[in-house]
């Protein structure tokens, strides 16, 4: 019974002796893997850094092309701006300009009357076409004739340019 008690004890250690080698085997072959998967894990990491670094260029890149362009684009404004304000003050000085035009035209018109009495009244007449003959007209009179063609051009709504 000693000897049999002995011998299940030392089956007993031959039967967990061979369970943790082959246990022993499975965790070996993990680790090869883990090791293989450690080294493309490594190469991915690497990839990854690379592949930060050149977005960290490019977005310094682009927050310089940002600058750039605000900067450009806030002194393209500003003229514009400028530009829109003397447009404008320009538009108001030719709007007076245009005024007193009408009115030289107006105070011209009952001095022209008795001359226009001999011919119909009818619709303004159309701005007459370029001739070559030289036409001899007074300088007051040929004023008039253009000041009162200005205002007519003005009138219709097209521009008087």
């Amino acid at each position: 019974m000693n000897h049999s008690l002995g011998l299940i004890i030392e089956s007993l250690v031959a039967v967990l002796l061979v369970l943790t080698i082959g246990y022993c085997m499975l965790l070996n072959s993990r680790l090869k893997r883990l090791k293989a998967d450690e080294h493309s894990l490594k190469a991915v990491i690497a990839e990854l850094i690379t592949a930060t670094e050149i977005a960290e260029r490019a977005i310094g890149g682009l927050k310089l092309a940002v600058r750039d362009v605000n900067d450009n684009l806030g002194n393209q404004l500003a003229a514009a701006t400028q530009m829109s304000d003397q447009l404008r003050k320009q538009l108001a000085e030719s709007d007076g300009v245009v005024r007193r035009l009408s009115r030289i035209a107006s105070a011209a018109r009952p001095i022209t009357a008795p001359e226009a009495a001999s011919e119909p009244v009818a619709a303004p007449a159309p701005v007459p076409a370029i001739t070559t003959e030289p036409v001899r007209v007074s300088g007051a009179k040929a004023v008039a004739a253009a000041a009162q063609a200005f205002s007519e051009r003005r009138r219709t709504g097209g521009l008087a340019a």
